[in-house]
């Protein structure tokens, strides 16, 4: 590593300010920063309160992840070859190419089998969204003369995650370019963007290819294959068609029909509690987003109807279906997109926990309610924050002048 080190500190004038490479800048720190801490300290009294920066907040984020990502290629593989053991189906094209060289034999039993396949479908989704995102991302970095920001670290872990399995790859450039580009940097970057990139690429996704993003057939990765999930059952027939084919075990472990890596809450709950002990994830916004979701979860059966079959869905099952958890944990947290005051955390987190459950269960047409009440909230954010400065700013006044 010593000698790496002293390849990129020769290397590293040819890319600064009068080198020949200097408008390739922002590769070459990105891939310093990659490998190393920057090397850069400040001159005067910087008056640090802790020793985290961006880089490490980012990978703490993506550590947090793992856990998701596991399921996202364990659970895509256990539906497909659940499916193909009863059907006879099997993998066609380059993917069943390369699982036969692998040793895969679509036994829904072997984990092995299960990691294969899912990551046949997964892998793909992830290295087009990061080779895409992150040329968007070295070419605003190159117009505008800065570092390339890590910040893309989560966004191009997040978005494979909330996609179906059979999205088509143009489809995943085409998505997470519009998150990164209109999403964010038309903003100005990391940390101007008022909208979650990973959340804001879906969102324009579902609204311009529904047909690929959401229905039936998308959650399943076998041809022809319908793998409806649970909240489109429960909207159709209530909690009876949900228990019909899976218990609240299932759906809390994550072995149910879904977005990849937003099926479990129980690995979830392992994101959360890394985000919390860490300091980087505000357990005040995961509280009140919770305490949102169950306060109209347990209205809305209470109050009943004879029409609507969501009336009748309890909390116990809004909380593990759908994206509720994984949104709850690592959307609704992003320190940039996300109110900023202690006070107006409790606000934006019960904002969004109550839209989740309003938007599921009165429109039972669109029962997956927490992109929209994410993007909701990160639009009100400044608006909470903005509001809750202003009173603290009257208060002190009335103590100033009493």
């Amino acid at each position: 590593m010593k000698a790496l080190r002293t390849v990129l500190d020769k290397l590293r004038p040819h890319f600064t300010q009068g080198g020949k490479l200097a408008r390739l800048y922002p590769l070459f720190e990105a891939a310093d920063s990659f490998l190393y801490t920057p090397g850069e300290v400040t001159a005067g009294a910087p008056h640090v309160r802790d020793a985290i920066d961006l880089k490490r907040v980012m990978i703490t984020v993506v550590f947090a992840l793992l856990p998701c990502f596991f399921m996202a290629m364990w659970n895509t593989g256990y539906q497909a070859n659940s499916i193909m053991q009863t059907s006879g189906g099997s993998v066609e094209g380059w993917r069943g190419a390369l699982l036969n060289v692998l040793g895969y034999t679509a036994s829904p039993d072997r984990m092995l089998d299960n990691l294969l396949l899912g990551a046949a479908w997964f892998i793909p989704i992830y290295l087009v969204t990061n080779i895409v995102g992150g040329l968007w991302e070295a070419l605003f970095s190159s117009i505008r003369g800065h570092e390339i920001n890590e910040g893309f670290l989560v966004t191009g872990s997040l978005f494979p995650l909330i996609c179906p399995p059979t999205l088509p790859l143009w489809q995943v450039a085409l998505g997470i370019s519009f998150g990164v580009v209109i999403g964010k940097e038309i903003f100005g970057g990391t940390g101007k963007n008022f909208l979650n990139p990973a959340l804001t690429g879906r969102a324009f996704l579902f609204f311009a290819y529904p047909a690929q993003i959401s229905g039936d057939k998308v959650w399943v990765a076998a041809d022809g294959v319908s793998g409806a999930t649970a909240l489109s059952r429960a909207a159709e027939g209530g909690v009876e068609a949900i228990t019909a084919t899976i218990s609240w075990f299932d759906a809390f472990i994550g072995t149910i029909p879904g977005s990849m890596g937003e099926t479990s809450a129980l690995a979830c709950l392992f994101g959360a509690a890394v985000l919390v002990l860490t300091g980087i994830g505000s357990w005040r916004i995961m509280l009140s987003a919770l305490s949102g979701a169950l306060f109209l979860s347990i209205l809305f059966p209470l109050i009943g109807s004879s029409t609507n079959p969501m009336f009748e869905l309890g909390p116990q099952w809004h909380l593990v279906l759908g994206g509720f958890a994984f949104g709850l944990v690592f959307m609704t947290t992003d320190p940039v997109s996300g109110a900023m005051t202690d006070e107006g955390k409790w606000v934006y987190g019960f904002l969004i926990g109550s839209m989740c459950i309003m938007i599921r269960v009165v429109n039972p047409a669109f029962p997956e309610g927490m992109m929209l009440a994410i993007l909701f909230g990160n639009v009100f954010a400044p608006l909470i924050d903005q509001m809750v400065l202003k009173f603290h700013i009257k208060r002190r006044l009335r103590h100033v002048e009493g």
